[in-house]
Parts: structure tokens; sequence; C-alpha cells
């Protein structure tokens, strides 16, 4: 039972391109040191559609133990203390793939 693990972002006004670089490099650390990932992407929305969020994340990942194993990494961790601070909404959801 492989889970899909989906958050959407939508950044307070005034977010800077520097920020969100700051967010990418956090994001981008994960793949490499959690071992509970099968598969990561994460990026910003391209502008195509109306009432979007401003970037996402995809994780996957074996099952829910493997999920926590994610959320509670300290990197992980980390990498969400240089997101929250830009939020003006976020969205998530887990599911089975």
């Amino acid at each position: 039972m492989a889970l899909r693990h989906i958050a959407l972002f939508r950044w307070q006004d005034g977010t800077a391109p520097e920020q969100i670089a700051r967010v990418e490099e956090a994001l981008g650390i994960l793949p490499g040191a959690i071992s509970a990932l099968d598969a990561y992407t994460f990026g910003p929305d391209l502008g195509i559609g109306p009432d979007t969020f401003d970037f996402a994340v995809v994780a996957d990942v074996a099952d829910e133990a493997a999920f926590v194993a994610y959320r509670d990494h300290p990197d992980h961790q980390a990498a969400l203390a240089v997101i929250r601070p830009l939020l003006a909404d976020r969205a998530a959801v887990q599911f089975q793939v």
C-alpha cells in the first residue's frame, strides 16, 4: 500500500524569489537525507490555470510508517521552518496509490 502526500502552498504577498529559492534548496536536500522517500518532486505553479496554489510538493512513500518517518524527520522539519513564515495558505492530502 504505497502512499502519496501532496502539499500545496500559497505564498504571502511580497514573498521574494530569493525566499522561494531557499525553500527549493531546503526541499532539495530531502530525497538524499530521508530514506523513507521513494519519489519526491516539487516546484512552482506554471500559471496555466486559474485559482491555483503557488507551489506543490509530492512525496511517495511505502506506507503510513514511512510517511511518519518523512513527516517527523529533522531535515523535513528544518525545511518547514523555512516554509511556514512565508505561507498565506496550505493544503495537504495523503492517499493510496
